[in-house]
């Protein structure tokens, strides 16, 4: 594969240059425009996603630039102006950007980003915003089902030999890590983003071995801190734990060691660990942690714990590292608004006959409401930028499709979701560590209502339009009616 060196400017829908191209040749290039991007639908029918991904689109936007055989293939495609391309030689973002923090939870409809800028640029960098808010954001929202599910045990993210791809092994890693698991088998993700990297041992290492004891007799004398043995090679009860046993007492007992761990990734696991629970236990091994893996989810989760599955820690790989149950998540980048040779923003909209792909127009900003007692969000609002919401006194918000569903809301705080990240051109936002991120998206679960938070029928969080934002989105959909 062609070295890159890590400048993905050339990782963009083909349609993005040629649209660009013609925007220069019909004098648009220039044009200022509003784009938003957002999502549809929660993934697995949740009532909440986690927005992640920012830092990625920041390093890309800062590092955007063609260069001379980027520009040299553009010409050999014989379908772009020579001016454009010279045009290309000194390409960078110029616009500005505003986004909502990763860790963030989130609802569909809302802006996740906007974008304003020259319609070119603008327009250019559409496919990667939406390749990095959808794939971080899809795995940090599973992760944080799994971790509830999971209800305080820790979650280690196994998944890298199942992702597609090593951007989607380390960046799935950095997401999952954002969303609630505690650490992952993806070394390089450590590296890279400091997401804690842990691991045990394969069958094949106790397969190496003429017999089963040798092989964890030898793994607890190398990494005695840290001695973590498989023990279902063979048979779990029969041999797999009494040979765990015996090398734990005589290797790690008497050097004062008494954490270690066992783990299986096979079996019926709720009976399996209730027997290796009470072995361990009479055998004086109440600090032995019980950890276990093979093709989990939050319901397979969820359903061990009911069962009363002795469980310590879960490994999950292919069914967060894919998101297998909802592969998704369904971001769109539209057009919303334009300005005039005045600077007036002028909305735009697009219709469909479905009506989820309605779009609201103009520029927005957004608030989440959330109540001064309790903590909790109870509706967020979507308004014109330069709307501000008055949080001294009581709001009425309504259903944008069901206007006939209000409600009052009183004792509230209004948080502006939306901060700046770039304006101009410039980094304007302070990028968080990712404890920062990890930190920030558990309060954010712990302010979301347990309603909200349900695997099944959660409740439906409201995402409501202003009055003002409503009437000119309804304004704008009947006169389209009307001319059609």
């Amino acid at each position: 594969m062609k070295d890159i060196q890590n400048n993905f400017t050339m990782l963009c829908d083909f349609y993005e240059i040629t649209m660009g191209n013609g925007y220069f040749k019909c004098g648009y290039g220039d044009r200022i425009v509003y784009f938003d991007m957002f999502y549809r639908q929660n993934p697995d029918e949740g009532g909440y996603a986690i927005v992640a991904g920012l830092e990625q689109i920041v390093e890309y936007i800062q590092n955007l630039k063609f260069t001379d055989a980027d520009i040299e293939y553009l010409r050999g495609r014989k379908c772009f102006d020579e001016e454009f391309l010279e045009f290309l030689r000194n390409f960078r973002f110029t616009g500005s950007i505003w986004a909502i923090p990763e860790g963030t939870v989130v609802f569909p409809g809302e802006p996740l980003m906007i974008v304003k800028g020259r319609a070119i640029e603008a327009q250019f960098i559409e496919t990667y915003v939406l390749m990095q808010i959808n794939h971080q954001s899809l795995i940090a929202t599973k992760a944080s089902r799994l971790a509830r599910a999971a209800k305080g045990r820790a979650i280690s993210e196994f998944g890298s030999r199942r992702a597609q791809g090593a951007d989607a092994a380390i960046l799935g890693a950095r997401a999952a890590y954002i969303g609630g698991c505690t650490g992952t088998a993806c070394t390089i993700s450590d590296i890279v983003y400091g997401v804690p990297a842990t691991g045990t041992m394969a069958h094949s290492w106790v397969q190496m071995f003429d017999d089963e004891y040798t092989a964890f007799k030898t793994y607890c004398e190398i990494y005695p801190e840290n001695a973590t043995l498989l023990i279902d090679t063979y048979s779990v009860l029969d041999s797999g734990l009494p040979n765990a046993i015996k090398a734990f007492k005589e290797i790690l007992l008497p050097k004062g060691i008494t954490k270690c761990g066992v783990r299986i990734d096979s079996g019926d696991i709720t009976y399996l660990t209730k027997k290796i629970r009470k072995r361990l236990d009479e055998e004086g091994l109440t600090d032995c942690r019980i950890i276990v893996s093979n093709s989990l989810d939050e319901y397979i989760i969820r359903e061990l714990i009911r069962q009363g599955a002795e469980i310590d820690a879960f490994g999950v790989g292919e069914r967060l590292i894919t998101a297998k149950s909802d592969p998704v998540f369904g971001g769109v980048y539209k057009l919303c608004a334009v300005e005039n040779e005045n600077g007036e923003i002028l909305p735009k909209i697009k219709i469909s006959e479905n009506v989820g792909k309605i779009t609201t127009p103009h520029f927005k900003k957004v608030y989440r409401l959330r109540g001064r007692d309790t903590g909790k969000a109870e509706a967020d609002l979507i308004c014109l930028h330069d709307e501000t919401v008055d949080d001294s006194g009581s709001i009425e918000i309504f259903d944008p499709e069901y206007t006939w569903k209000r409600k009052t809301l009183e004792n509230f705080k209004a948080e502006e979701l939306l901060v700046p990240i770039f304006r101009d051109g410039e980094l304007v936002y302070s990028l968080p560590s990712i404890e920062e991120i990890r930190a920030h998206c558990k309060a954010e679960i712990e302010g979301t209502w347990d309603e909200v938070r349900r695997f099944n029928n959660p409740h439906n969080y409201y995402v409501d339009l202003s009055e003002k934002l409503w009437t000119i989105k309804n304004e704008m959909i009947n006169s389209r009616k009307k001319k059609h």
